[in-house]
């Protein structure tokens, strides 16, 4: 029988899963839960010993040998201390050495407890790796669990260090079988063309394969999962995610749903964004994207196929839409009248417009999703290149980076169109946000600002639209004037035009 500590069981079913067979263990109560786990594991062989600093070289000796990552495991306070030497020899060795330490409750360290001591990255730049694990309460704290421990085991040059807190009682061993742990593997390196073979290989024999490219983006793809609703049928059963950050929080719960998510990135590193991630690749996502639509071309999908057709179907009502004077019939008309690549969009309300009418490649900065840089990131972008660099952005984000314009190396190839509906209209789309007072003057700093002065003190040319026509009129300025100065066209709209348009879009879909 096994710990009833759900957060030991994950740690010791994935130690399996990733071929860890053996393991040093040190005394202590704290550790005893995973001691007698590691002990009932028919996989792994353990070996006692009581000196943790000698445990430590002991375990490193046996990767020596077995070539092999090996765990020793500590109980919690200074035995973790203890194993630093060997860990920085280990570091230094390139050894796959697994540390193991139990811990107390956070809520006890630094109160005079005994064995307490702050053990998350006790071992500093030692370990390439270093993650605490989650007491598990619920799904997302189970699957949080789940993530970090593969995240640290996925590693196989340097040591690494799992923390695992464990709440009193500590010694009940009720649980009959370890839990069937969903295993994350990595493929290293740049990716061979065997690699690339397997993967395309793989995505054309699933039954209900699905490309997401991330950032740029998937256009339309909000708008299709808002029309695929409950309908299974279009539920993928692999992902394979080949890009960065997702705008989307409706495509990333949809994506959720699928069987499993094979992820490509330039690192290799764990984005498990759909909370069903089995297996990183490392390499270009852009070349395993163009080989899966190459494969497509030659061999078209029935799964994938439905899928052109709905966002077909998307695509052809988001151009028979006609939004009446608001910032989605700006962005609009912009992306009709636009015909060059240099194009960023800032984040919130901006780039989910981008997400309906861009049918190419943007930048934005969503790594973190921030409002701020957005402007100087398009600012600094221009001042590299002779292309023109347009930059479409809400007035939270324009006036929170005014200082991007204040650069006397600013160009004319610099374009800006400014949405300015007096806040930050985003917030007009959180459903039960409406409810409360603090709202407009508060969460979305509504405000009477517009941007005419702040172009005037940094010489940048400037015109203001306020209706459909001067909106026009300006984007066609915005795009055909050659000025040796940076320019700004302000389209003022209001928010409550604003998000009625945007939700009669969405409605009219169905």
């Amino acid at each position: 029988m096994y710990s009833n500590k759900e957060n030991v069981n994950i740690l010791t079913a994935l130690l399996v899963r990733h071929g860890i067979r053996h393991a040093v263990v040190c005394p202590g109560s704290r550790n005893a839960p995973i001691v007698h786990n590691l002990n009932e594991c028919p996989a792994i062989t353990c070996y006692p010993v009581t000196d943790e600093r000698s445990a430590g070289f002991y375990a490193l000796g046996m990767t020596q040998a077995l070539q092999q990552p090996v765990a020793v495991c500590v109980t919690s306070g200074s035995a973790l201390l203890n194993l630093a030497p060997a860990v920085a020899e280990a570091y230094y060795q390139h050894r796959p050495l697994v540390v193991i330490s139990a811990d107390r409750p956070q809520a006890w360290i630094d109160q005079l407890d005994g064995q307490t001591l702050p053990q998350p990255d006790a071992l500093g730049r030692f370990v390439s790796k270093a993650v605490s694990l989650p007491e598990p309460h619920d799904a997302e704290t189970r699957w949080h669990c789940n993530r970090l421990v593969n995240e640290a085991l996925m590693e196989r040059h340097a040591p690494v260090h799992i923390n695992v807190p464990i709440s009193e009682p500590l010694f009940q061993f009720s649980v009959a079988e370890l839990p069937d742990e969903r295993l994350i593997e990595r493929t290293e390196a740049d990716m061979s063309n065997i690699t690339l073979s397997h993967i395309c290989h793989m995505f054309m024999q699933a039954r209900r394969p699905l490309l997401i490219a991330g950032q740029p983006m998937n256009p339309h793809m909000d708008e299709a999962v808002c029309l695929v609703g409950d309908d299974e049928r279009y539920v993928p059963d692999l992902v394979l995610y080949a890009g960065d950050s997702i705008v989307s929080k409706r495509l990333k719960h949809f994506l959720r749903r699928a069987r499993e998510t094979w992820a490509v990135n330039r690192t290799g590193e764990v984005n498990d964004t759909f909370m069903n991630l089995t297996r990183v690749f490392q390499g270009d996502p852009s070349v395993v994207a163009d080989m899966i639509r190459f494969n497509l071309e030659q061999q078209p999908h029935p799964f994938v196929q439905m899928w052109d057709e709905l966002l077909a179907r998307v695509q052809q009502q988001a151009d028979a839409y006609q939004p009446a004077y608001s910032q989605m019939a700006a962005v609009k008309y912009f992306e009709q009248q636009v015909n060059q690549p240099e194009i960023h969009y800032a984040n919130s309300t901006a780039i989910r417009l981008a997400n309906i009418y861009a049918q190419h490649p943007v930048y934005c900065n969503r790594g973190v999703n921030g409002i701020e840089g957005s402007l100087s990131t398009a600012a600094g972008f221009s001042v590299v290149t002779g292309e023109r660099v347009f930059c479409v952005i809400g007035d939270l984000s324009f006036f929170y980076d005014q200082n991007a314009l204040w650069n006397q190396n600013l160009r004319g190839n610099l374009r800006i169109l400014l949405l300015n509906n007096g806040k930050g209209g985003i917030f007009n789309m959180l459903r039960g946000l409406e409810q409360s007072p603090a709202r407009d003057a508060l969460v979305a700093a509504e405000h009477q600002t517009t941007a005419e002065g702040i172009c005037r003190q940094n010489n940048i040319c400037y015109r203001q639209a306020a209706t459909m026509d001067e909106m026009q009129a300006g984007i066609d300025w915005l795009l055909t004037e050659n000025p040796e100065r940076p320019m700004v066209l302000e389209v003022i709209t209001d928010p409550a035009a604003d998000e009625q348009v945007y939700r009669d879009y969405y409605r009219q879909l169905s």
